[in-house]
């Protein structure tokens, strides 16, 4: 079905498509998201179309920070947590608390609520780590390494391969990604059990402990005025609860509309570069390789994160 709806989008003008009983206009197809790179939003929404059914499954129950862009790259974007008062009425909310405030955050459940968010202007998309019916016990634990403004991808994935083995003598499957930015992501999939808090200080312990074993490679200061330049930062503080990052195949606004893109560890220890998986070519990966990150949504496997606590 998504095949077929990607052939339903015109070049330029506005498109009503139909789900059963739901329906959706998508607008301004000609719209330039990337005007260097000849990007449209039109182009945007095809590449959603299709990665639909592959992630999908990675954003279901989460709450999702909209980041809307929508004038595409060459505006700064904004954050919403309050799903916008005018939507359809299928669209699936979930209210949070948050502080003093509260707030009703879209859950992308299905594919019509998923073009009408990158309709609004969405070009990534940043779920919660933990899901709606359990918002205090995340199934998910990040790292999200972070280059200096000196440090090369190389040192990265330098970084990521130490990560992944403190992770594994642990007992820890550990999977990872391209931001779609400078750095990569390392996720490892968790029982629901441990609230965030403590999840979040089990990763700081961590990250505190690898940076002590390689100070030439980590850095754990969150100052930039003190933070070495040509280090990696551990940035376990995207356990925080409430913090998001953007999703798996979510395009980038950066030039060229990179992808945050599953990896093999065999590929991180290679030469492989954020520049490698772009809009235009992440399908076609896809399709050879399937979903790399499938396990992390598996029921089995998942670590219990109360034995290190």
């Amino acid at each position: 079905m998504t095949a077929k709806l990607a052939h339903l989008l015109p070049p330029a003008g506005d498109v009503t498509v139909r789900f059963g009983d739901r329906s959706l206009t998508l607008t301004h197809l000609d719209k330039p998201f990337w005007p260097d790179d000849g990007i449209s939003k039109r182009d945007l929404l095809t590449y959603y179309l299709r990665v639909a059914p592959h992630l999908l499954p990675h954003l279901k129950d989460r709450p999702m920070v909209l980041r809307r862009y929508p004038n595409g790259v060459q505006d700064d974007g904004f954050f919403m947590k309050q799903a916008p008062a005018h939507r359809p009425a299928w669209v699936e909310t979930v209210a949070i608390r948050q502080r003093s405030r509260r707030a009703d955050f879209v859950l992308v459940q299905d594919l019509p609520t998923l073009l009408w968010v990158v309709n609004l202007g969405c070009i990534d998309l940043n779920p919660w780590h933990a899901r709606a019916d359990d918002l205090e016990r995340p199934d998910l634990l990040y790292f999200d390494l972070d280059p200096g403004d000196a440090a090369p991808f190389a040192k990265v994935r330098e970084g990521a391969l130490v990560l992944r083995d403190a992770l594994e003598a642990l007992g820890m499957p550990a999977y990872v990604r391209t931001t779609g930015s400078r750095g990569l992501h390392v996720a490892v999939p968790i029982e629901r059990g441990p609230v965030q808090a403590d999840v979040w200080s089990f990763s700081k312990a961590l990250a505190r402990e690898l940076g002590g074993r390689h100070p030439q490679l980590f850095t754990v200061d969150y100052a930039l005025a003190r933070r070495p330049p040509d280090r990696v930062l551990i940035d376990h503080k995207q356990n925080a609860r409430g913090q998001t990052l953007a999703s798996i195949y979510s395009v980038r606004p950066r030039p060229r509309a990179p992808v945050s893109t599953p990896l093999t560890w065999r590929e991180v220890a290679r030469d492989v570069a954020i520049e490698d998986f772009r809009l235009d070519n992440v399908l076609r990966r896809l399709a050879r390789r399937g979903d790399l990150w499938a396990g992390v949504l598996a029921p089995r496997g998942r670590v219990d994160l109360g034995r290190f606590l």
